[in-house]
Order: structure tokens, then sequence, then C-alpha cells
């Protein structure tokens, strides 16, 4: 079985991930799609450079993606079915990524999680 990139969608539907990756240049937006690609072919053998696991959350992975002098971050976590759920995604500025950055990418999982478990 292949593993799946899936994409958190919140209450009304939105997916923060997708409108963030439209709003981007088409040339950023495509490099990182191929990154998804390579998340669906390789699944969790996927390393280095591309993902890497972040620290203090055992759940959360950031999906790396560099275009030019632009260094994206997609935070996913792995779910049941072989699907990667992407949560949220941001242009990293600083060394450090920001703790709201990873808080957001969290609530989303969690939030996730607690609907699936009242349907």
């Amino acid at each position: 079985m292949s593993w799946k990139v899936v994409f958190y969608e919140d209450e009304q539907g939105h997916s923060p991930v997708w409108e963030f990756i439209f709003s981007l240049p088409k040339k950023h937006q495509a490099k990182i799609v191929r990154a998804f690609d390579l998340l669906e072919e390789f699944g969790v053998a996927l390393g280095m450079p591309h993902v890497r696991n972040i620290k203090g959350h055992r759940k959360l992975w950031e999906l790396r993606v560099q275009v030019a002098k632009s260094a994206y971050r997609v935070f996913y976590f792995t779910h049941t079915g072989q699907r990667f759920v992407m949560l949220h995604a941001f242009l990293k500025k600083t060394t450090k990524t920001p703790r709201q950055e990873i808080e957001t990418a969290k609530r989303r999982m969690e939030e996730l999680l607690e609907r699936e478990a009242h349907r």
C-alpha cells in the first residue's frame, strides 16, 4: 500500500495549507507539490534534507522545501491508512522555527483527531 498526502480542513472546509501554497509564485507552488510527490513515493523512508521530526513533538514532522532563497516548511503527521496529513505551511524567516507555527500545527492535529473521534 502506498502513502497518500491529504490536507487538514477546518470546520468550514478551508484548507490553510492549500490556501498558503496557492498564494505563492507558480515556481514555488510546483516545488512544494513535488515535495508532496516525494513524500507519497518514499513514505516514512524519506529523510533529510526533505523531512525532519519536530524536536519535542514526537508526532509532528516538517516537510522542508527550498526555492531559491525561500525556505518553506509544511508541518504534518502520519495518520491511519498510510496518510500524511498536511496541517500548516509557512515561509521560514528565522533560523529557529517560531513556537507559534508549531503550536498552530499541533492545534490543528488535535482538532482533527478530536473531530474524527466523534464521528
